[in-house]
C-alpha cells in the first residue's frame, strides 16, 4: 500500500482483521484493488467513528459490516459495466508464488496456507457468484465460506435473520451444483501444472492431450483490450491447439512461464523478455486432468502485479 494510504496509526490495534476484511471484500468484487478500496474506506469509517467517541465494542463486527456494505453498493454500480464487458468476465488474479506472499492484495492471506478458504478464492467460484445479487452474494459467502452464524449475517448486512435464512436457501438453490469440486492436492496439482507448462512450451501436443479432461474448457479475459478468445473454447483438441498456439507466439518474444498459485490454484504467470506480466494462467484441477484453463489478459486486471507487456493488446483494427 502507497505511504499516502497508510492507515493512521489509531487503526493499529485493529490491523490484524484487515487479512479477514480483503478477504470478504475480494470475494464480493473479484478486483483486488476495489477491494482494498472498500477496506480502506471501513478503516477510515472505523477511525471517524472512534475518534467522534463513539464506542464500538466489536471493531471486528463493525469492519465486517461496513465492508460487506460497501461491497453491496459497489456492486451495485458496477452491474451494468460487468453486463457491457467485452467477453468472458474473470476475477483479477491473486498470484502465490512459492515461499512468498500474495501480489496483488497484500492483506490477503496465503491460498496455499488457508486450504480450507482455497477453493472459495478460486476463479471458478468467483465467477460462480457472478449469478448472485449483491445482497444474495453476501449472505451467502458470510454464512457458507466465513461461516457467520445467521444472527450475525443479520447485523452485517442489516436485514432480519429469518430473511438471511431466506436468502442462503435462495442462493443455495441456485448455485446447486455448479459449485467447482478440487480434489487434487498441493503436491499433484503443482505436478499437473510443471507438466502441463512443459508440454506446451514443448509443443507436444500428445502430451498436452493427456492432461486434458475430455469436456476441457479454455476462458480467455482480454476485456477488449488484449488479445483473447470472446468465447469459452470447449474440447481438448482445440484447447490444445490454442495453447501450442500461444506458446508458439511467446517463443517469438522470448516470453517465459513462471509457475504459480492462482487464486488457490495452480497456475502460472507469463512475462515478456523485460520482465513485464503479459497474462496469468489459472487450472481447474479435478480427478487428475485438468477441467478448466482460465486466462486473464486485460491489463487493467494485471497491473497490481507489476509492469505490464504491450505484448497481448489489441492492435487498432484488430
Amino acid at each position: 500500500m502507497p505511504p499516502d494510504q497508510q492507515p493512521p496509526d489509531n487503526q493499529a490495534p485493529y490491523e490484524e482483521l484487515r487479512p479477514l476484511m480483503f478477504s470478504i471484500a475480494y470475494r464480493m468484487t473479484g478486483r483486488v484493488s476495489d477491494a482494498e478500496d472498500i477496506v480502506q474506506e471501513a478503516f477510515l469509517g472505523l477511525t471517524r467513528a472512534v475518534g467522534e467517541g463513539t464506542v464500538i465494542e466489536s471493531p471486528k463486527a463493525y469492519l465486517a459490516s461496513a465492508t460487506t456494505r460497501h461491497a453491496i453498493n459497489h456492486l451495485r454500480s458496477a452491474r451494468v459495466r460487468r453486463e457491457a464487458y467485452v467477453g468472458a468476465w474473470l476475477p483479477e488474479p491473486l498470484v502465490t508464488d512459492a515461499g512468498r506472499a500474495p501480489r496483488g492484495g497484500d492483506a490477503a492471506p496465503d491460498p496455499a496456507e488457508h486450504a480450507e478458504l482455497a477453493d472459495s478464492l478460486s476463479m471458478a467460484f468467483l465467477v460462480m457468484l457472478e449469478s448472485l445479487a449483491p445482497a444474495e452474494r453476501a449472505v451467502f459467502l458470510l454464512r457458507e465460506v466465513f461461516g457467520y452464524e445467521y444472527a450475525e449475517v443479520a447485523r452485517i448486512v442489516g436485514k432480519s435473520e429469518q430473511n438471511c435464512r431466506q436468502i442462503y436457501a435462495r442462493a443455495r438453490q441456485h448455485i446447486g451444483d455448479r459449485r467447482p469440486r478440487f480434489e487434487s492436492s498441493r503436491a499433484q496439482g503443482e505436478e499437473l501444472a510443471r507438466r502441463f507448462f512443459a508440454a506446451a512450451e514443448g509443443d507436444d501436443m500428445s502430451s498436452l492431450l493427456e492432461l486434458l479432461a475430455p469436456d476441457v474448457v479454455f476462458y480467455g479475459d482480454g476485456g477488449g483490450k488484449a488479445q483473447a478468445v470472446k468465447d469459452p473454447l470447449h474440447g481438448p483438441v482445440r484447447v490444445a491447439r490454442l495453447i501450442t498456439g500461444l506458446f508458439r507466439r511467446g517463443r517469438q518474444i522470448d516470453a517465459r512461464v513462471t509457475p504459480a498459485w492462482v487464486n488457490g490454484q495452480p497456475g502460472g504467470v507469463a512475462y515478456d523478455a523485460a520482465g513485464r506480466v503479459i497474462s496469468v494462467f489459472a487450472l481447474d484441477v479435478a480427478d487428475g486432468v485438468i477441467q478448466a484453463v482460465r486466462s486473464v489478459v486485460n491489463p487493467d486486471k494485471l497491473a497490481h502485479l507489476g509492469p505490464v507487456s504491450d505484448a497481448a493488446l489489441t492492435r487498432p483494427g484488430e
